[in-house]
């Protein structure tokens, strides 16, 4: 495992930009982290971004503490290798719709037909932008 204090290397950012689930924790006070998998993007700048409602319970834990983390590990079949990034994240009101688009177009394909009417529902619902600022990124690769 190596840690590299705040920054993602290329190598990560190239191992993040792939349909792969990330895991999301937020900082939940006494209670313990609930990770749950979510869609994200890793951005050019360092960051790694994701939407979400802006009334779920993640943003609310945000508002009140903003330390988050994602973890993306490699699927089986694959030799094991993982990132991990930690840092302060912000609720940012815009771009979470244009985010939505890219990320189902990722993840489903460009223009799925089968799944026009779930990235409609998406698109249609109120979204925001969350993102994470590095302060930590582990990594691991086998």
């Amino acid at each position: 495992m190596s840690t590299d204090a705040s920054s993602l290397t290329a190598q990560d950012l190239e191992f993040l930009r792939r349909p792969l689930h990330g895991f999301l924790s937020v900082a939940g006070g006494p209670h313990p982290p609930q990770p749950r998998p979510v869609w994200f993007e890793a951005t050019a700048e360092g960051t790694v971004q994701l939407f979400t409602a802006p009334d779920s319970l993640k943003v609310r834990r945000l508002r009140r503490d903003p330390r988050a983390s994602i973890v993306v590990a490699a699927p089986v079949g694959e030799r094991e290798r993982w990132v991990s990034v930690a840092g302060p994240t912000t609720v940012e009101p815009d771009g979470a719709h244009d985010l939505a688009a890219r990320l189902a177009a990722r993840y489903w394909g460009p223009g799925n037909p089968a799944r026009a009417d779930d990235l409609a529902e998406i698109l249609a619902a109120d979204q925001v932008r969350l993102v994470i600022h590095p302060e930590t990124v582990s990594r691991y690769r086998y």
